[in-house]
C-alpha cells in the first residue's frame, strides 16, 4: 500500500481523494498549499504526490519544481486547465501525469497505482549500462543523458521516454505502446500525453531532435 500526499486548496476535493485512497488501503497526508507540500516532502517519504496546479502561497507547478530538486517522488498534477500549454508546463516541471478536473476518482486511483507500480518495477531494471547513438549517450545506471558530452536536463519521465526509445531503436512505436511502456497503463492513457512529452523531449535533444521520427498515422520511431 502507498503513502500518498494530497495537495489541493479545496477541502472537498481532498476529502474525495482521501476516501478513495483509504478505501484501497493507502495512507494519506494532506496539504492545502504548495509551501506546505514542499515542507512535508522534505520531512517525510511518500510513494506519490497528487498536486493541484492552482493554489495559494505557492502554486502546484512551482511546488513540483522545488520538490524535484531534492526528491524523485512521482507527482500527479491536477488542474482545471486542460490546454496543451498547461500540460506541457506540468511535464516540464517534473509531473509524471496530468489529470484535468473534473475527474473520475476511480480513474485517478488507477493512474496512481500505475505510476507507483511502474516506478517500483523499473527502479532496479534499467541498469544495463551505456547506450551510444552518434552524438547522444545515455547512461542507464546513472539515469543521465548527454549530447557530445554535455548533460541534458531531463525530467524523470523525459528520461524514461528517451531510454525506451533508445532500447527499441528502429521499431515503430504506437502511442498506446508508449503509454503502456512508459506510463504503465493503456486504457487510462491519452494520446496527447505522449505527444506533449515527445515535444518537450525533442526540444531538449537539440541537434539530436530528429532522432525521434514521427510516423504519420502510427506514432514514433527512434533512429539515427
Amino acid at each position: 500500500m502507498y503513502n500518498i500526499l494530497i495537495v489541493d486548496d479545496e477541502a472537498d476535493i481532498r476529502a474525495v481523494i482521501r476516501e478513495y485512497a483509504e478505501f484501497d488501503g493507502h495512507t494519506t497526508l494532506e496539504a492545502d498549499n504548495g509551501m506546505d507540500a514542499v515542507r512535508l516532502c522534505r520531512g517525510s517519504t511518500f510513494d506519490i504526490v497528487i498536486m493541484d496546479a492552482m493554489m495559494p502561497k505557492l502554486d502546484g507547478f512551482s511546488a513540483s519544481k522545488e520538490i524535484k530538486k531534492f526528491s524523485d517522488v512521482p507527482i500527479l498534477m491536477l488542474s482545471a486547465r486542460g490546454e496543451e500549454y498547461d500540460k506541457l508546463f506540468g511535464f516540464e516541471v517534473g509531473a509524471d501525469d496530468y489529470v484535468v478536473k473534473p475527474f473520475s476518482p476511480k480513474e485517478l486511483m488507477a493512474r496512481v497505482n500505475a505510476i507507483v507500480t511502474r516506478g517500483k518495477r523499473d527502479a532496479p531494471a534499467r541498469n544495463s549500462g551505456e547506450r551510444v547513438f552518434a552524438a547522444l549517450t545515455i547512461d542507464a545506471i546513472g539515469r543521465t543523458a548527454a549530447i557530445y558530452g554535455e548533460p541534458l536536463d531531463l525530467t524523470p519521465k523525459e528520461y524514461d521516454l528517451l531510454l525506451y526509445f533508445a532500447d527499441n531503436s528502429g521499431t515503430a512505436l504506437t502511442r498506446d505502446v508508449l503509454l503502456n511502456a512508459v506510463w504503465g497503463y493503456d486504457y487510462y492513457g491519452d494520446d496527447r500525453t505522449v505527444d506533449a512529452q515527445v515535444k518537450l523531449l525533442r526540444s531538449k535533444l537539440g541537434k539530436c531532435r530528429d532522432y525521434i521520427v514521427t510516423l504519420r498515422g502510427v506514432g514514433y520511431k527512434f533512429e539515427t
